[in-house]
């Protein structure tokens, strides 16, 4: 027998009254410094062990672990649900646009969740893994600290679709990319700052190709770039040829492994490896964009002390769904429910 109308009615009111409830308090994700203070005190320790080991061996991983960190949050919030692998009735958001071919660090965290499952067994979620792996990144490579607040839950979903429309890409509008950190509640101070991360990040010649050969030349009048490393540029990146899409470039040619402020001198230059980067400086469109990168070129503490700022709000961003039904996953590519078969 159906239950009378008045309850059904009662019972849509008290979930949209719970849903306004956790949205108005968006703003205060309930997350905190001591998270794990006595349930898993060591973890921290652990964390920072294995991302030296990992950068270490390849400074290259710091990138790596901040860009996997960016691509979770700006997909349904920072829930970990980019670390979720295709099943039989989950499509993974790895093969999105902007993540497919591109996006790694998976092993990394699989060696991280394991040691940390070790030490505190179902405990920790992947995605506070992740959070604390990326600061841990750039603190390795010469960038700011910054304290992680921690509590998040591991998504048992992932999304493709919203992996391909929140994720900015390399040759995008500067419009369309602040109108994506804007939908995140991330400020232009926000996107020009964390765009600093590029400071040691790769680019694939699919994402710079455009820059190479279309309007924007990459170089200036003011301060051209080396001839030799324009030519290494293209030869590593010719006009045509899918085999060399995969070839990659660093995004700071000055100093790829340190984390400093030389990638906003670079734009100052007209010498961003991105038409998106190059954009934030060149742009009629970016005048608030324009002055964050001359400043931040001209004064690295207050790059590094805004980027820490924008990573801390960043890394904030709460999956809602997740605070009622997220788990910590003791496998960081499956949700903890599915089947041996189903793997």
């Amino acid at each position: 027998m159906a239950p009378p109308l008045c309850s059904r009615v009662l019972e849509r009111f008290l979930v949209m009254f719970v849903l306004i409830f956790i949205r108005a308090n968006a703003s205060d994700p309930p997350l905190t410094l001591d998270y794990y203070k006595s349930t898993c005190p060591r973890v921290l320790d652990i964390v920072r062990r294995e991302m030296e080991c990992a950068v270490f061996s390849d400074p290259r991983n710091a990138a790596i672990i901040v860009r996997l960190h960016m691509h979770d949050c700006f997909v349904q919030g920072c829930d970990g649900s980019v670390l979720l692998d295709d099943t039989i009735t989950l499509k993974s958001e790895k093969k999105a646009a902007q993540n497919n071919h591109s996006l790694r660090g998976f092993k990394i965290m699989d060696r991280i969740k394991l040691m940390v499952e070790s030490e505190c067994p179902g405990v920790v979620s992947c995605a506070d893994i992740l959070t604390i792996a990326a600061r841990d990144a750039v603190i390795l490579v010469g960038g700011p600290y910054w304290d992680v607040p921690l509590g998040r839950k591991d998504a048992r979903t992932a999304n493709y679709e919203l992996a391909n429309a929140n994720l900015p890409g390399a040759n995008e509008g500067l419009v369309s990319i602040i109108a994506k950190f804007i939908n995140q509640g991330l400020s232009v101070t926000d996107m020009v700052a964390l765009s600093g991360a590029h400071t040691i990040g790769m680019a694939r010649c699919e994402s710079f190709r455009a820059r190479l050969y279309g309007d924007l030349e990459l170089t200036s009048e003011k301060s051209p770039m080396a001839e030799s490393y324009i030519n290494s540029l293209r030869s590593a990146c010719p006009a045509f040829g899918f085999s060399s899409n995969n070839n990659v470039s660093a995004l700071d040619y000055v100093t790829p492994n340190l984390f400093d402020n030389s990638y906003y001198q670079l734009l100052v230059r007209g010498q961003g490896l991105l038409n998106s980067d190059q954009e934030m400086y060149s742009s009629l469109l970016g005048i608030e964009t324009r002055h964050l990168v001359q400043k931040y070129a001209e004064d690295p503490l207050e790059f590094f002390k805004q980027f820490a700022e924008s990573m801390v709000k960043m890394g904030n961003i709460t999956n809602y769904d997740s605070l009622v039904s997220g788990e910590v996953r003791k496998n960081c590519r499956f949700i903890n429910s599915l089947s041996h078969s189903e793997e």
